[in-house]
């Protein structure tokens, strides 16, 4: 069975999310990595590997290069940026990155074209303002 999501999804509590550590989520039939880094902000990506094809990249290390946060791979240790998706060690590769808002305390995360500049997810999906 395939599942649309259809609206923004509360994923879980903004505090069940530990600083520095990756966890896997379902949204809808795709599996996502939510990270909140040590300032708090939080980070949803694919959770899938693009080199390996695996689902670990909510197993990642969570790091920075300069002001960017990252996460690297816990395969074969490539560096994605949490903000876009981009492979620092190979531009031509990315991850899909997932609009996150925190609302009432609740990690709410939607489909990556509902997103605006800044990230936050734009009305309630198709047809939001």
């Amino acid at each position: 069975m395939t599942v649309t999501v259809t609206s923004p999804a509360t994923v879980c509590r903004y505090d069940a999310l530990l600083p520095e550590r990756g966890v896997a989520a379902l949204l809808g039939d795709v599996q996502i990595a939510l990270f909140r880094t040590h300032d708090g902000s939080v980070f949803a990506i694919g959770n899938q590997d693009p080199f390996s094809g695996a689902n670990v990249m909510s197993r990642g290390i969570v790091g920075s290069r300069g002001d960017v946060p990252t996460v690297a791979s816990p395969m074969f240790k490539q560096v994605f940026d949490l903000r876009t998706g981009e492979c620092l060690d190979d531009p031509a590769v990315s991850l899909p990155v997932y609009p996150v808002e925190i609302i009432d305390g609740q990690v709410v995360v939607g489909r990556p074209e509902w997103s605006r500049a800044d990230g936050a997810i734009v009305g309630d999906g198709p047809g939001g303002d």
